[in-house]
């Protein structure tokens, strides 16, 4: 069996280097970086989660507005059907030689049960609506979110190349997008 050696590239070698150097001279910059991904990276996953979380609201209730909006279209369907029942009863009752006190009351019953359905589809459509706005709602706050994760990794890849770099002004840029993730998080949260 043959041994199998690496060799490590130089940049491998650089970053242990710098490493080692780091843990044996008590490198805070590299330790306060660290912990701040570390938290930068939870406030990345509860945003994520709730981006995900608000999408499938917003999903469900475009749904519910679809099936809302289905049956009142079914209603309406209903109306209709009424309405030419409605006619043809209208129309039997002016015919010479059949019973015109029948079709007139029946043209009547029609009358009468269509303004039912018109009512129940007009409330169908109106929850329809309702549940589209709800939708629109939770779709905002779905962009909120995903606005929010979309700064919160753009801090988390600043503080990955201020570490590499040790520079402090790219640790404040970072800091700043960590800053404005929260704030749009925040805002996300309130609904705004």
């Amino acid at each position: 069996m043959a041994e199998e050696f690496e060799v490590p590239s130089p940049h491998e070698h650089h970053l242990e280097h710098v490493t080692e150097h780091a843990h044996g001279s008590g490198d805070n910059f590299a330790g306060k970086i660290a912990v701040m991904t570390a938290i930068m990276a939870t406030i990345g996953a509860l945003f994520s989660y709730q981006a995900g979380s608000t999408e499938s609201a917003a999903a469900m209730n475009k749904n519910n507005a679809a099936i809302k909006k289905t049956e009142a279209a079914n209603q309406w369907n209903y109306y209709q059907a009424k309405s030419s029942r409605q006619n043809l009863a209208e129309l039997a009752a002016t015919i010479p030689g059949v019973d015109a006190a029948k079709y007139t009351a029946a043209a009547e019953r029609y009358k009468s049960e269509k303004e039912d359905i018109r009512k129940a589809a007009e409330k169908l459509e109106e929850q329809s609506k309702e549940w589209d706005e709800l939708s629109e709602v939770k779709l905002h706050q779905h962009h909120r979110w995903a606005q929010a994760m979309t700064a919160i990794q753009i801090a988390i890849s600043l503080a990955a190349i201020t570490l590499l770099t040790r520079k402090d002004w790219l640790k404040k840029i970072s800091y700043t997008a960590a800053g404005a993730s929260v704030i749009l998080g925040t805002l996300a949260a309130m609904h705004i």
